[in-house]
């Protein structure tokens, strides 16, 4: 059968839309942007425990005393892990996403239900919505409206909105017929029907569509993350490919209390907006007992002055608190507030080079934003002009690819280390296995794989194209796709167990001074000559950071030292990587005036 080219197409597509619908992306950007930022600031504006008290008043309201209770303590173990600025920046994604999504997808599934056409046209999209996996809306949602919320929120609401639609349908189609026909009887108009009769009777299960919305939604968290929506997702995505237990369950343990209150919330709410859900509530208060004072809920207008008493509290320790300003060293305030977005992905030469530079711009008056992104989506937020530099392009192998797809709209600021080298490596107890030709007939030692790294980057192209042909492997060996975390995750697992096993790995790296390894030599020379580590910035990055641009292209780093500041950084832990930095770059006199001179007249 002839290959169909379904994916060119797409691309084609894109392509297309891109260059001829760029103003309409835009304005959409625009908007979500502006509804995200402002539910953002409202949940973020408050104190942390006091916004957990209107969150828990809500909860009293709707659910009693007791859900009252565990909501405030489980946001304020939110709190406890300092975890409160993502899993507010989390929250206001998912309301956003669920508004954007509920507002599209109860008129499709009311039309549905009106419709048998309509119906039949919509199941095959809806289903191709929602069994496509979720990482393949990021592809044009980034490349659409680049790294950021937004495309978290494009294939958050593509994703979340097929049970919207399908409940509310459902709901409908299941009110009684001859409901609708005495209330047609009657004369009723067709649109007073549907909002007296049809929606009111199917708004338990319209409410369970909301729910399964949210949830889906709050799923999403961390593919969004990956796109750098920020939120408790980039953590989560930070948490897995450091490898980082700790934070892993504590970023974890924070979606988890939002799910709950979420579900909790809007399974309340619907019985408290659903007539059926009303009546039901009302015999259950009838057959409680007077003494439950766990299941007590307070009537709305006692919720509402509660929730404004806080929010009154909370607006004037907002304004007592404000006007705060951070000082910069006289003479030295050469940046005067310019914010600089730096993006890296966590390799750990990327990680301290670009919190090295975090501290270094600080005290030079500028305000560096850092933003862990994969290679793929920080390139593509690169050309766009969406980031401004990223202190880690391995050239000319690993991502070359990436400087060849966007051309000039990326620029090379220079090289700060080299060169380096790609090898694959084994623990030193693998007797008998010193280079790559030593690996010949082995596979079964080895279980036939060789444990990579991410799947995107060139050192995987690299081996699969040459490698493993040049040394007669490619039929031997599979190699598996992973992460760099997952890698090494791989490694000391095997190590501590004396197990052999081949890894994917280059110099510099800090697993040469953990482990005892060996690099397997490459007679045949492979591999290639060794990279350079560049800093590539966006295309007009020299022209809006003209000081930034003169001290990197003069940024260099000895072996040792990047060894030192990683170890630093290993040293300090998982989420104190600036602190870690700081310290090292306190360590060495005289470093900060080396790498950002300041010109005195």
């Amino acid at each position: 059968m002839p290959r169909i080219k379904l994916g060119s197409w797409a691309q084609s597509a894109v392509d297309w839309l891109q260059n001829h619908l760029s103003w309409l992306f835009d304005a959409i950007s625009t908007v979500l942007t502006g509804l995200y930022d402002g539910v953002h600031a409202v949940l973020d504006a408050p104190h942390a425990l006091l916004m957990a008290g209107i969150l828990a008043v809500v909860a009293w309201w709707l659910r009693g005393l007791l859900a009252g209770v565990f909501a405030f303590a489980g946001l304020a173990l939110i709190d406890s892990f300092e975890l409160w600025d993502e899993a507010t920046a989390t929250l206001s994604l998912v309301l956003v996403a669920s508004f954007i999504t509920l507002l599209l997808a109860v008129p499709l599934g009311i039309w549905a239900a009106r419709d048998q056409r309509v119906s039949r046209a919509l199941r095959p999209v809806l289903d191709l919505m929602q069994t496509m996996p979720a990482f393949v809306y990021l592809i044009p949602g980034v490349m659409f409206f680049s790294i950021g919320p937004i495309p978290g929120l494009f294939a958050t609401i593509i994703f979340s909105m097929p049970p919207g639609v399908r409940m509310t349908e459902l709901g409908i189609r299941q009110v009684d017929g001859e409901l609708v026909e005495a209330a047609r009887a009657f004369g009723t108009t067709p649109r007073h029907t549907l909002t007296r009769v049809q929606l009111p009777l199917a708004l338990p299960t319209i409410m369970a569509g909301v729910n399964q919305v949210i949830m889906l939604a709050l799923s999403m968290v961390v593919i969004a993350g990956m796109a750098g929506a920020g939120g408790l997702g980039e953590t989560v995505y930070a948490a897995v490919t450091q490898v980082d237990i700790g934070g892993g369950v504590e970023s974890g343990l924070a979606v988890v209390v939002l799910a709950m209150y979420l579900d909790r919330m809007t399974g309340a709410l619907g019985k408290r907006v659903s007539p059926l859900g009303r009546r039901a509530s009302a015999k259950a208060s009838a057959s409680a007992r007077p003494s439950a004072v766990l299941n007590y809920r307070p009537g709305t207008a006692v919720a509402t002055v509660g929730v404004v008493v806080l929010a009154l509290v909370a607006g004037g320790m907002h304004l007592a608190g404000g006007g705060d300003r951070e000082s910069v060293a006289a003479g030295s305030d050469i940046g005067r507030g310019q914010k600089v977005k730096i993006g890296y992905f966590p390799w750990d030469e990327a990680v301290a080079t670009t919190y090295l530079w975090q501290n270094v711009l600080e005290a030079r008056g500028y305000k560096p934003e850092v933003k862990q992104l994969d290679p793929g989506p920080l390139y593509t937020a690169l050309a766009q002009g969406q980031m401004d530099v990223q202190f880690d392009s391995w050239l000319p192998t690993t991502h070359q690819q990436y400087m060849d797809r966007y051309g000039d709209k990326l620029s090379d600021l220079g090289t700060w280390y080299g060169p380096t080298s790609l090898e694959l490596t084994v623990p030193s107890y693998v007797k008998d296995v010193n280079s790559l030709e030593d690996l010949k007939g082995k596979a079964g030692k080895f279980g036939g794989k060789i444990v990579g790294i991410e799947a995107s980057a060139g050192m995987m192209g690299k081996l699969n194209g040459n490698v493993l042909k040049d040394y007669g492997l490619d039929g031997e060996y599979k190699v598996v796709s992973s992460s760099t975390s997952t890698m090494l995750a791989e490694l000391d697992r095997a190590i501590k167990n004396k197990e052999p096993v081949v890894t994917t790995l280059w110099s510099p790296h800090w697993a040469y001074g953990t482990y005892d390894l060996k690099k397997l030599k490459d007679p045949k020379g492979a591999w290639g000559k060794g990279e350079k580590l560049h800093v590539v910035g966006k295309k007009d990055f020299a022209a809006d950071f003209p000081r930034i641009a003169e001290w990197v292209k003069g940024f260099s780093m000895s072996e040792k030292d990047l060894a030192s500041l990683e170890a630093e950084i290993q040293k300090g832990g998982k989420g104190k990587e600036k602190a870690s930095a700081g310290r090292w770059l306190d360590a060495h006199p005289g470093l900060l005036d080396k790498l950002a001179p300041v010109k005195t007249s």
